[in-house]
């Protein structure tokens, strides 16, 4: 599970925009992007992510 200080500091590197955690992805509230979790740990690279 991700903790939520952690959700605090993320930021989406596609716009920069801040990122919430749904089912199992971090999403960003902005761009929609989803950037996904692998072994408890985001995965915050643009080419992760799905659109």
């Amino acid at each position: 599970m991700i903790d939520k200080e952690l959700l605090d500091i993320l930021a989406c590197p596609a716009c920069k925009g801040d990122v919430e955690l749904k089912e199992d992805k971090i999403v960003c509230r902005q761009c929609k992007k989803k950037y996904p979790i692998r072994d408890g740990i985001p995965v915050m690279l643009i080419e992760e992510a799905e659109d």
